[in-house]
């Protein structure tokens, strides 16, 4: 069972307003790199909120995986797929679904900076601060939100729930 606890229409305007965000702070030319699966969502959102925001990002994915199947995190992450683009001197926005431990964001932008990027800012559709086991700064967050277990808007429990157009709690 899954309560709703971010309707479409709240994420529709907060999406609007972090493309404001990020594009004031960081500009209209930069790569996307969005964390793979629990992201893919938001960062079609995103996007077509920062073109309509003046930005002209280009889109990469880089694909992890701490959870499994259940509903806590191994503690580790694997790297499943890496980004294909050259990010050297350029500017980098890292999207996540959720920080949570903070380990895939920072697993995310440790790979990244090996690549010497003109700069790194991450992203975050919601923020699970009570959860932080490693200390990552989020420059862009959507929703601070309790520690809850949620799915929908592309984010899973055991590979379910992706396809809901709003963030729920699971029951």
């Amino acid at each position: 069972m899954i309560q709703e606890m971010i309707p479409v229409e709240r994420l529709k305007n907060r999406i609007g307003a972090l493309a404001q965000e990020i594009v004031s702070e960081i500009g209209p030319d930069f790569v996307m790199v969005g964390l793979l699966k629990g992201s893919f969502i938001f960062m079609a959102d995103l996007t077509r909120a920062l073109s309509r925001a003046g930005a002209t990002p280009q889109i990469e994915f880089i694909r992890l995986s701490s959870y499994g199947m259940s509903k806590e995190s191994a503690g580790e992450v694997h790297l499943l797929g890496d980004v294909p683009t050259e990010v050297a001197g350029k500017k980098v926005l890292l999207v996540d679904d959720i920080a949570d431990t903070g380990r895939s964001l920072a697993y995310a932008h440790a790979l990244l900076a090996q690549r010497e990027p003109e700069g790194i800012w991450s992203c975050a559709l919601l923020d699970k601060p009570s959860r932080r086991e490693i200390e990552i700064a989020i420059d862009f967050t959507g929703f601070p939100i309790d520690d809850v277990f949620v799915a929908g808007y592309g984010i899973d429990y055991a590979e379910n729930y992706r396809h809901l157009p709003f963030i729920g709690i699971v029951g």
